[in-house]
Protein backbone atom coordinates (compact mmCIF):
# COMPACT_ATOMS: atom_id res chain seq x y z
CA UNK A 1 0.00 0.00 0.00
CA UNK A 2 1.51 3.32 -1.01
CA UNK A 3 1.48 6.12 1.48
CA UNK A 4 -0.79 8.77 0.10
CA UNK A 5 1.76 11.57 0.17
CA UNK A 6 2.52 13.33 -3.07
CA UNK A 7 4.00 16.79 -2.52
CA UNK A 8 6.77 17.36 -0.02
CA UNK A 9 8.91 19.95 -1.74
CA UNK A 10 8.98 22.54 1.03
CA UNK A 11 9.70 22.37 4.73
CA UNK A 12 9.40 24.65 7.69
CA UNK A 13 11.36 24.72 10.90
CA UNK A 14 9.28 26.79 13.27
CA UNK A 15 10.17 28.27 16.66
CA UNK A 16 7.29 29.89 18.55
CA UNK A 17 5.45 31.88 15.87
CA UNK A 18 8.41 32.41 13.54
CA UNK A 19 9.37 30.18 10.64
CA UNK A 20 12.42 29.70 8.49
CA UNK A 21 13.59 27.38 5.72
CA UNK A 22 14.96 23.93 6.37
CA UNK A 23 16.11 21.22 3.97
CA UNK A 24 13.60 20.16 1.30
CA UNK A 25 12.54 16.54 1.17
CA UNK A 26 11.89 14.36 -1.83
CA UNK A 27 8.59 12.75 -2.81
CA UNK A 28 8.30 9.33 -1.19
CA UNK A 29 9.13 6.36 -3.41
CA UNK A 30 8.69 3.32 -1.14
CA UNK A 31 10.41 0.13 -2.20
CA UNK A 32 7.89 -2.15 -3.80
CA UNK A 33 8.20 -5.92 -3.56
CA UNK A 34 8.06 -7.80 -6.82
CA UNK A 35 7.53 -11.49 -7.53
CA UNK A 36 8.66 -13.37 -10.60
CA UNK A 37 6.65 -16.14 -12.26
CA UNK A 38 5.50 -18.88 -9.89
CA UNK A 39 7.42 -17.72 -6.88
CA UNK A 40 6.05 -18.15 -3.39
CA UNK A 41 3.56 -15.35 -2.71
CA UNK A 42 1.30 -14.34 0.13
CA UNK A 43 -2.30 -15.47 -0.45
CA UNK A 44 -5.29 -14.27 1.56
CA UNK A 45 -8.14 -16.76 1.72
CA UNK A 46 -11.73 -16.02 2.76
CA UNK A 47 -13.65 -19.12 3.88
CA UNK A 48 -17.37 -19.85 4.06
CA UNK A 49 -17.14 -20.41 7.81
CA UNK A 50 -14.65 -20.71 10.66
CA UNK A 51 -11.58 -22.66 9.51
CA UNK A 52 -11.60 -26.28 10.62
CA UNK A 53 -8.54 -28.44 11.18
CA UNK A 54 -9.41 -30.45 8.08
CA UNK A 55 -9.66 -27.31 5.95
CA UNK A 56 -6.38 -25.96 7.27
CA UNK A 57 -4.73 -29.28 6.46
CA UNK A 58 -6.14 -29.20 2.92
CA UNK A 59 -4.89 -25.66 2.43
CA UNK A 60 -1.55 -26.71 3.89
CA UNK A 61 -1.11 -29.15 1.04
CA UNK A 62 -0.64 -26.14 -1.26
CA UNK A 63 1.75 -24.18 0.97
CA UNK A 64 2.28 -22.83 4.45
CA UNK A 65 -0.67 -21.52 6.48
CA UNK A 66 0.84 -18.64 8.44
CA UNK A 67 -2.13 -17.15 10.28
CA UNK A 68 -5.86 -16.70 10.54
CA UNK A 69 -8.49 -14.14 11.51
CA UNK A 70 -11.31 -16.19 12.95
CA UNK A 71 -13.59 -13.15 13.32
CA UNK A 72 -13.96 -12.92 9.53
CA UNK A 73 -13.20 -16.54 8.54
CA UNK A 74 -9.89 -15.59 6.94
CA UNK A 75 -6.65 -17.51 6.52
CA UNK A 76 -3.22 -16.20 5.48
CA UNK A 77 -0.80 -18.48 3.67
CA UNK A 78 2.21 -18.60 1.41
CA UNK A 79 2.14 -20.79 -1.66
CA UNK A 80 3.27 -20.96 -5.26
CA UNK A 81 1.41 -18.50 -7.45
CA UNK A 82 0.43 -21.38 -9.74
CA UNK A 83 -1.50 -22.95 -6.84
CA UNK A 84 -3.93 -20.02 -6.59
CA UNK A 85 -6.57 -21.42 -9.01
CA UNK A 86 -6.63 -24.72 -7.11
CA UNK A 87 -7.05 -22.89 -3.80
CA UNK A 88 -9.86 -20.77 -5.27
CA UNK A 89 -11.60 -23.98 -6.47
CA UNK A 90 -11.83 -25.55 -3.01
CA UNK A 91 -15.50 -25.87 -2.01
CA UNK A 92 -15.07 -24.07 1.33
CA UNK A 93 -13.20 -21.09 -0.19
CA UNK A 94 -15.29 -17.98 -0.89
CA UNK A 95 -12.39 -15.98 -2.34
CA UNK A 96 -8.62 -16.13 -2.54
CA UNK A 97 -6.24 -13.57 -3.94
CA UNK A 98 -2.59 -12.54 -3.74
CA UNK A 99 -1.82 -10.38 -0.71
CA UNK A 100 -2.22 -6.81 -2.01
CA UNK A 101 0.59 -4.34 -1.45
CA UNK A 102 -0.20 -1.31 0.66
CA UNK A 103 1.98 1.76 0.99
CA UNK A 104 1.23 5.29 2.24
CA UNK A 105 11.83 6.28 23.27
CA UNK A 106 10.49 8.67 25.87
CA UNK A 107 11.69 12.24 25.51
CA UNK A 108 10.35 15.60 26.67
CA UNK A 109 6.67 15.70 27.57
CA UNK A 110 4.32 18.31 26.11
CA UNK A 111 2.96 20.33 29.02
CA UNK A 112 -0.67 20.29 27.92
CA UNK A 113 -3.51 17.82 27.89
CA UNK A 114 -4.82 18.94 24.50
CA UNK A 115 -4.47 21.73 21.94
CA UNK A 116 -8.03 23.06 21.86
CA UNK A 117 -6.60 26.51 22.68
CA UNK A 118 -4.08 26.37 19.85
CA UNK A 119 -3.66 28.85 17.02
CA UNK A 120 -5.51 28.89 13.72
CA UNK A 121 -4.03 27.27 10.60
CA UNK A 122 -5.30 27.57 7.04
CA UNK A 123 -6.43 23.95 6.77
CA UNK A 124 -8.50 24.07 9.97
CA UNK A 125 -9.90 27.46 8.95
CA UNK A 126 -10.90 25.92 5.63
CA UNK A 127 -13.09 23.32 7.34
CA UNK A 128 -14.39 25.94 9.81
CA UNK A 129 -12.90 24.45 12.96
CA UNK A 130 -10.87 27.58 13.71
CA UNK A 131 -10.63 31.22 12.67
CA UNK A 132 -8.38 34.16 13.53
CA UNK A 133 -10.32 35.61 16.44
CA UNK A 134 -9.60 37.17 19.83
CA UNK A 135 -8.65 34.54 22.38
CA UNK A 136 -8.45 30.84 21.46
CA UNK A 137 -8.95 30.46 17.72
CA UNK A 138 -11.29 27.50 17.93
CA UNK A 139 -14.84 28.21 16.69
CA UNK A 140 -16.28 24.70 17.23
CA UNK A 141 -17.23 23.90 20.82
CA UNK A 142 -16.95 20.14 20.35
CA UNK A 143 -13.44 18.68 20.59
CA UNK A 144 -13.82 14.92 20.08
CA UNK A 145 -13.80 14.23 23.81
CA UNK A 146 -14.56 10.57 24.53
CA UNK A 147 -13.97 9.45 20.93
CA UNK A 148 -11.19 7.02 19.97
CA UNK A 149 -9.50 7.16 16.56
CA UNK A 150 -7.42 4.22 15.41
CA UNK A 151 -4.71 5.57 13.11
CA UNK A 152 -3.64 2.59 11.00
CA UNK A 153 -0.34 3.80 9.64
CA UNK A 154 3.40 3.66 10.31
CA UNK A 155 3.09 4.26 14.05
CA UNK A 156 4.67 7.24 15.82
CA UNK A 157 8.19 8.60 15.96
CA UNK A 158 10.34 7.96 19.05
CA UNK A 159 10.00 11.69 19.73
CA UNK A 160 6.18 11.78 19.65
CA UNK A 161 6.06 13.25 23.15
CA UNK A 162 7.70 16.38 21.76
CA UNK A 163 4.57 16.95 19.70
CA UNK A 164 1.57 15.37 21.46
CA UNK A 165 0.28 15.23 25.04
CA UNK A 166 0.59 11.75 26.49
CA UNK A 167 -3.07 11.95 27.52
CA UNK A 168 -4.14 11.98 23.87
CA UNK A 169 -2.28 8.80 22.84
CA UNK A 170 -3.85 5.52 24.00
CA UNK A 171 -0.55 3.74 24.59
CA UNK A 172 -2.37 0.94 26.43
CA UNK A 173 -4.05 -0.04 23.15
CA UNK A 174 -1.28 0.97 20.72
CA UNK A 175 0.26 -1.96 18.87
CA UNK A 176 2.18 -3.07 15.80
CA UNK A 177 1.03 -5.73 13.36
CA UNK A 178 3.54 -5.15 10.58
CA UNK A 179 6.04 -7.98 10.27
CA UNK A 180 4.22 -10.58 12.34
CA UNK A 181 1.41 -13.04 11.77
CA UNK A 182 -1.81 -13.03 13.73
CA UNK A 183 -0.66 -16.20 15.49
CA UNK A 184 2.65 -14.74 16.70
CA UNK A 185 3.26 -15.25 20.40
CA UNK A 186 4.74 -11.77 20.84
CA UNK A 187 5.41 -8.54 18.99
CA UNK A 188 8.48 -6.31 19.22
CA UNK A 189 8.03 -4.20 22.38
CA UNK A 190 6.72 -0.73 21.64
CA UNK A 191 7.43 -1.06 17.94
CA UNK A 192 4.53 1.30 17.31
CA UNK A 193 6.48 4.20 18.85
CA UNK A 194 9.75 3.60 17.04
CA UNK A 195 8.72 4.61 13.55
CA UNK A 196 11.41 5.75 11.11
CA UNK A 197 9.03 7.13 8.50
CA UNK A 198 7.13 10.04 10.14
CA UNK A 199 3.96 9.53 8.09
CA UNK A 200 1.80 8.33 10.98
CA UNK A 201 3.02 11.18 13.18
CA UNK A 202 2.10 13.81 10.59
CA UNK A 203 -1.35 12.26 10.09
CA UNK A 204 -1.95 12.18 13.87
CA UNK A 205 -0.99 15.86 14.15
CA UNK A 206 -3.94 16.90 11.96
CA UNK A 207 -6.36 15.14 14.28
CA UNK A 208 -4.93 16.23 17.64
CA UNK A 209 -2.93 19.34 16.85
CA UNK A 210 0.72 19.59 17.87
CA UNK A 211 3.29 21.69 19.68
CA UNK A 212 5.82 24.00 17.97
CA UNK A 213 8.22 25.17 20.62
CA UNK A 214 5.91 26.83 23.15
CA UNK A 215 3.12 27.38 20.64
CA UNK A 216 0.14 24.98 20.48
CA UNK A 217 -1.31 24.33 17.03
CA UNK A 218 -4.99 23.40 16.99
CA UNK A 219 -6.30 20.05 15.78
CA UNK A 220 -9.59 19.00 14.23
CA UNK A 221 -10.48 16.93 17.32
CA UNK A 222 -7.90 17.94 19.95
CA UNK A 223 -9.51 15.99 22.81
CA UNK A 224 -10.04 12.77 20.87
CA UNK A 225 -7.79 9.85 21.82
CA UNK A 226 -5.62 8.33 19.11
CA UNK A 227 -4.76 4.63 19.04
CA UNK A 228 -1.58 4.22 16.95
CA UNK A 229 -1.65 0.89 15.09
CA UNK A 230 1.46 0.20 13.06
CA UNK A 231 0.43 -1.70 9.93
CA UNK A 232 3.08 -0.29 7.58
CA UNK A 233 6.79 -0.92 7.83
CA UNK A 234 9.64 1.52 8.27
CA UNK A 235 9.70 2.51 4.59
CA UNK A 236 5.94 3.11 4.58
CA UNK A 237 4.76 0.01 2.73
CA UNK A 238 2.85 -3.08 3.78
CA UNK A 239 0.22 -5.63 2.82
CA UNK A 240 -3.55 -5.88 2.89
CA UNK A 241 -3.39 -8.92 5.19
CA UNK A 242 -1.78 -6.77 7.87
CA UNK A 243 -4.27 -3.95 7.24
CA UNK A 244 -7.07 -6.47 7.83
CA UNK A 245 -5.49 -7.50 11.13
CA UNK A 246 -5.37 -3.88 12.24
CA UNK A 247 -8.99 -3.26 11.27
CA UNK A 248 -10.21 -6.34 13.15
CA UNK A 249 -8.12 -5.35 16.16
CA UNK A 250 -9.85 -1.96 16.38
CA UNK A 251 -13.26 -3.60 15.83
CA UNK A 252 -12.61 -5.92 18.76
CA UNK A 253 -11.67 -2.95 20.94
CA UNK A 254 -14.99 -1.38 19.99
CA UNK A 255 -16.92 -4.38 21.28
CA UNK A 256 -14.57 -4.86 24.24
CA UNK A 257 -12.87 -2.21 26.41
CA UNK A 258 -14.14 0.68 24.25
CA UNK A 259 -17.75 -0.50 24.05
CA UNK A 260 -18.98 2.74 25.60
CA UNK A 261 -17.12 5.01 23.18
CA UNK A 262 -17.44 5.98 19.51
CA UNK A 263 -14.55 4.48 17.51
CA UNK A 264 -13.19 5.68 14.18
CA UNK A 265 -10.46 4.30 11.92
CA UNK A 266 -8.29 6.51 9.72
CA UNK A 267 -6.34 4.85 6.91
CA UNK A 268 -4.08 7.21 4.98
CA UNK A 269 -2.92 4.41 2.71
CA UNK A 270 -4.03 2.51 -0.35
CA UNK A 271 -3.29 0.08 -3.14
CA UNK A 272 -4.44 -0.87 -6.62
CA UNK A 273 -7.10 -3.46 -5.85
CA UNK A 274 -9.49 -4.46 -3.09
CA UNK A 275 -8.44 -7.55 -1.20
CA UNK A 276 -11.27 -9.92 -0.25
CA UNK A 277 -10.05 -10.36 3.33
CA UNK A 278 -9.52 -6.62 3.74
CA UNK A 279 -13.08 -6.04 2.50
CA UNK A 280 -14.40 -8.61 4.98
CA UNK A 281 -12.49 -6.88 7.78
CA UNK A 282 -14.04 -3.52 6.83
CA UNK A 283 -17.53 -5.03 6.75
CA UNK A 284 -16.91 -6.68 10.13
CA UNK A 285 -15.69 -3.44 11.73
CA UNK A 286 -18.59 -1.37 10.40
CA UNK A 287 -21.01 -4.01 11.68
CA UNK A 288 -19.45 -3.53 15.14
CA UNK A 289 -20.14 0.21 14.96
CA UNK A 290 -16.75 1.47 13.73
CA UNK A 291 -16.64 4.44 11.32
CA UNK A 292 -13.92 4.06 8.67
CA UNK A 293 -12.27 6.93 6.78
CA UNK A 294 -9.59 6.45 4.13
CA UNK A 295 -7.54 8.40 1.60
CA UNK A 296 -8.80 8.40 -1.98
CA UNK A 297 -5.29 7.96 -3.37
CA UNK A 298 -2.77 10.02 -5.29
CA UNK A 299 -3.22 8.39 -8.70
CA UNK A 300 -4.92 11.35 -10.40
CA UNK A 301 -6.57 10.15 -13.60
CA UNK A 302 -5.46 6.57 -12.92
CA UNK A 303 -8.29 6.29 -10.40
CA UNK A 304 -8.78 5.73 -6.70
CA UNK A 305 -6.93 3.41 -4.37
CA UNK A 306 -8.44 0.72 -2.18
CA UNK A 307 -9.75 0.47 0.46
CA UNK A 308 -10.81 4.11 -0.03
CA UNK A 309 -12.71 3.29 -3.23
CA UNK A 310 -14.80 0.64 -1.43
CA UNK A 311 -18.29 2.15 -1.00
CA UNK A 312 -18.81 1.61 2.78
CA UNK A 313 -15.58 3.51 3.48
CA UNK A 314 -15.71 7.33 3.72
CA UNK A 315 -13.15 8.33 1.09
CA UNK A 316 -11.40 11.69 0.95
CA UNK A 317 -9.92 13.67 -1.94
CA UNK A 318 -7.28 16.38 -1.44
CA UNK A 319 -8.20 20.04 -1.81
CA UNK A 320 -6.04 23.17 -1.70
CA UNK A 321 -6.58 26.87 -1.07
CA UNK A 322 -5.92 29.67 -3.55
CA UNK A 323 -4.47 31.78 -0.70
CA UNK A 324 -1.55 29.44 -0.11
CA UNK A 325 2.03 30.72 -0.51
CA UNK A 326 0.96 34.38 -0.30
CA UNK A 327 2.48 35.63 2.97
CA UNK A 328 0.94 38.47 4.94
CA UNK A 329 3.48 41.11 5.99
CA UNK A 330 6.27 38.70 5.03
CA UNK A 331 5.13 36.18 7.62
CA UNK A 332 4.23 32.57 6.79
CA UNK A 333 0.80 32.16 5.21
CA UNK A 334 -0.16 28.87 6.79
CA UNK A 335 -1.09 30.24 10.23
CA UNK A 336 -1.82 33.96 9.81
CA UNK A 337 -3.93 34.13 6.68
CA UNK A 338 -7.70 34.17 7.10
CA UNK A 339 -9.80 31.94 4.88
CA UNK A 340 -12.76 34.09 3.90
CA UNK A 341 -16.10 33.43 5.54
CA UNK A 342 -18.40 31.89 4.56
CA UNK A 343 -16.33 29.17 2.94
CA UNK A 344 -16.67 29.60 -0.83
CA UNK A 345 -16.03 26.99 -3.51
CA UNK A 346 -14.18 29.62 -5.59
CA UNK A 347 -11.43 29.75 -2.95
CA UNK A 348 -10.55 26.06 -3.26
CA UNK A 349 -9.32 23.57 -5.83
CA UNK A 350 -8.77 19.83 -6.14
CA UNK A 351 -5.08 18.92 -6.22
CA UNK A 352 -3.80 17.45 -9.51
CA UNK A 353 -2.55 14.28 -7.81
CA UNK A 354 -5.87 13.60 -6.04
CA UNK A 355 -7.50 10.46 -7.44
CA UNK A 356 -10.45 10.77 -9.79
CA UNK A 357 -13.25 8.25 -9.26
CA UNK A 358 -13.51 5.73 -12.08
CA UNK A 359 -16.56 3.54 -12.77
CA UNK A 360 -17.27 1.31 -9.79
CA UNK A 361 -15.33 3.54 -7.40
CA UNK A 362 -16.93 5.65 -4.68
CA UNK A 363 -15.46 9.07 -3.86
CA UNK A 364 -17.24 10.84 -1.03
CA UNK A 365 -15.82 14.23 -0.04
CA UNK A 366 -12.74 16.47 -0.21
CA UNK A 367 -10.68 18.07 2.57
CA UNK A 368 -7.42 20.05 2.81
CA UNK A 369 -4.56 17.93 1.52
CA UNK A 370 -2.20 20.36 -0.19
CA UNK A 371 0.67 21.87 1.80
CA UNK A 372 -0.43 20.83 5.30
CA UNK A 373 2.15 21.47 8.05
CA UNK A 374 2.94 18.86 10.68
CA UNK A 375 5.76 17.08 12.53
CA UNK A 376 8.03 15.20 10.16
CA UNK A 377 11.54 13.99 10.96
CA UNK A 378 13.95 12.42 8.52
CA UNK A 379 15.94 11.02 11.46
CA UNK A 380 13.71 9.65 14.19
CA UNK A 381 16.53 9.77 16.72
CA UNK A 382 16.86 13.52 16.31
CA UNK A 383 15.32 15.23 19.32
CA UNK A 384 15.17 18.58 17.55
CA UNK A 385 11.58 19.04 16.35
CA UNK A 386 11.06 19.36 12.61
CA UNK A 387 7.94 20.38 10.72
CA UNK A 388 7.25 19.87 7.02
CA UNK A 389 4.62 20.86 4.50
CA UNK A 390 3.19 17.66 3.00
CA UNK A 391 0.58 17.23 0.32
CA UNK A 392 -1.51 14.16 -0.45
CA UNK A 393 -4.82 12.51 0.22
CA UNK A 394 -3.02 11.10 3.28
CA UNK A 395 -3.21 14.60 4.71
CA UNK A 396 -6.86 15.07 3.70
CA UNK A 397 -8.19 11.89 5.31
CA UNK A 398 -7.45 12.78 8.99
CA UNK A 399 -9.37 16.05 8.59
CA UNK A 400 -12.49 14.02 7.85
CA UNK A 401 -11.71 11.44 10.56
CA UNK A 402 -11.51 14.37 12.98
CA UNK A 403 -14.83 15.83 11.79
CA UNK A 404 -16.40 12.37 12.18
CA UNK A 405 -15.10 12.36 15.77
CA UNK A 406 -16.82 15.69 16.45
CA UNK A 407 -20.05 14.30 14.99
CA UNK A 408 -19.74 11.12 17.06
CA UNK A 409 -19.15 13.16 20.20
CA UNK A 410 -22.40 15.00 19.54
CA UNK A 411 -24.29 11.80 18.76
CA UNK A 412 -22.46 8.61 19.80
CA UNK A 413 -25.16 6.46 18.18
CA UNK A 414 -24.30 7.57 14.64
CA UNK A 415 -23.60 4.76 12.19
CA UNK A 416 -20.95 4.84 9.49
CA UNK A 417 -23.57 5.26 6.76
CA UNK A 418 -25.21 8.14 8.64
CA UNK A 419 -21.89 9.93 9.01
CA UNK A 420 -21.14 9.47 5.31
CA UNK A 421 -24.57 10.76 4.29
CA UNK A 422 -24.29 13.85 6.49
CA UNK A 423 -20.81 14.64 5.21
CA UNK A 424 -21.93 14.30 1.60
CA UNK A 425 -25.15 16.27 1.89
CA UNK A 426 -23.52 19.17 3.75
CA UNK A 427 -20.36 19.43 1.62
CA UNK A 428 -19.74 22.52 -0.51
CA UNK A 429 -19.99 21.36 -4.14
CA UNK A 430 -16.83 21.91 -6.16
CA UNK A 431 -17.77 20.21 -9.44
CA UNK A 432 -15.43 20.51 -12.38
CA UNK A 433 -13.31 23.63 -12.23
CA UNK A 434 -10.09 25.53 -12.77
CA UNK A 435 -8.12 27.84 -10.47
CA UNK A 436 -4.93 29.88 -10.59
CA UNK A 437 -2.87 29.09 -7.49
CA UNK A 438 0.52 30.30 -6.21
CA UNK A 439 3.60 28.08 -6.12
CA UNK A 440 6.23 28.10 -3.37
CA UNK A 441 8.68 29.92 -5.68
CA UNK A 442 6.27 32.81 -6.28
CA UNK A 443 5.08 31.71 -9.70
CA UNK A 444 1.51 30.58 -10.38
CA UNK A 445 -0.06 27.50 -11.92
CA UNK A 446 -3.46 26.75 -13.36
CA UNK A 447 -5.06 23.73 -11.74
CA UNK A 448 -8.04 22.05 -13.38
CA UNK A 449 -10.06 19.00 -12.39
CA UNK A 450 -13.15 17.06 -13.55
CA UNK A 451 -16.30 16.53 -11.49
CA UNK A 452 -15.16 12.97 -10.72
CA UNK A 453 -12.30 14.36 -8.61
CA UNK A 454 -14.31 16.12 -5.91
CA UNK A 455 -16.96 13.69 -4.72
CA UNK A 456 -19.74 15.68 -3.07
CA UNK A 457 -17.36 18.59 -2.44
CA UNK A 458 -15.41 20.24 0.37
CA UNK A 459 -16.54 19.09 3.80
CA UNK A 460 -16.82 21.54 6.70
CA UNK A 461 -17.19 20.77 10.38
CA UNK A 462 -19.80 23.40 11.19
CA UNK A 463 -22.20 22.27 8.47
CA UNK A 464 -21.73 18.59 9.30
CA UNK A 465 -22.35 19.23 12.99
CA UNK A 466 -25.41 21.37 12.29
CA UNK A 467 -26.92 18.44 10.37
CA UNK A 468 -25.98 15.86 13.02
CA UNK A 469 -29.09 14.97 15.02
Amino acid sequence: MKLHVQLAAATVMVLALGCGPDQPTNTFTPNMARTSADQNIGINVLLSGPPTDAQLAELGAFGNVSGKLSEINAVFMRARESALPDIQALPFVVAANPDAEREGSPVDIVAASNFANGINTWNLDAINVTNIITGPDRTIALTGDGVYIGVLDTGLLDSWRLYFPQERIASQFATAFQGRSVNSEAEPPNKWEHDQNSHGTHVTSTILGFQIGVTPINGVAPRATVIPVKVLNQNGSGWSSVIAEGIVYIANLKTGPLAGHPVIINMSLGGGRLDAVERAAIDFAIAQGVIIVAAAGNGGNAGMSFPGAYAPVISVAASGWIGEWTPLNNVGWWFNRNVAEPTAAADFYIAPFSARARPGQDLDVAAPGSWVVGPFQLNSGNLRPNFFFLGGTSMASPHVAGIAALMAQKNPALTASQVETILETTAIPLGAGSRTVPNPDGSTSTVSWPASAAGSGLTTADAALAATP
